[in-house]
């Protein structure tokens, strides 16, 4: 590649330049070209309201050891099933099945799975419209459906 083009008339050059070599950044890619919205299952929302299909349990990344609490959730908005986690001490008690849940994103690097729980990027906030953490706490008791 030649020198950097210099000189009084040079912007345009240089900004056709720069958009050009823009595309082999990957983040820019992704973000240009929609990425996240389309392999999304929240269709780059923040968060979904899906129904409990099943609970399960997954085992922690090395050198962890023991059975992560998480449920199997089909999205209302689309149909698509999501394994999402149930965070804090006992929450696996408040879920059944067929209930109705929101999920947000876990927060992991590039929206990837977070900590040792292998390939779970999503995390339970609400049951039944009651706030998962309200109900770990005490402060509300569960609604009978």
């Amino acid at each position: 590649m030649g020198k950097k083009a210099n000189g009084i008339n040079a912007g345009s050059k240089l900004s056709k330049r720069r958009k050009k070599f823009r595309w082999s950044d990957i983040t820019y890619k992704r973000k240009a070209l929609n990425l996240k919205k389309k392999s999304d299952p929240l269709e780059g929302s923040s968060q979904a309201s899906g129904i409990v299909l099943e609970k399960t349990q997954v085992e922690a990344k090395q050198p962890h050891s023991g059975l992560r609490k998480c449920v199997k959730v089909q999205l209302i908005k689309n149909g698509k099933q999501v394994t999402s986690y149930l965070p804090g001490d006992g929450a696996s008690k408040f879920v059944d099945e067929h209930d109705e849940v929101i999920i947000e994103c876990i927060g992991g690097a590039k929206g990837r799975a977070k900590g040792d729980i292998p390939g779970i990027r999503w995390t339970v906030i609400k049951v039944n419209d009651q706030s998962l953490e309200a109900l770990l706490a005490g402060k509300i008791e569960k609604a009978r459906k």
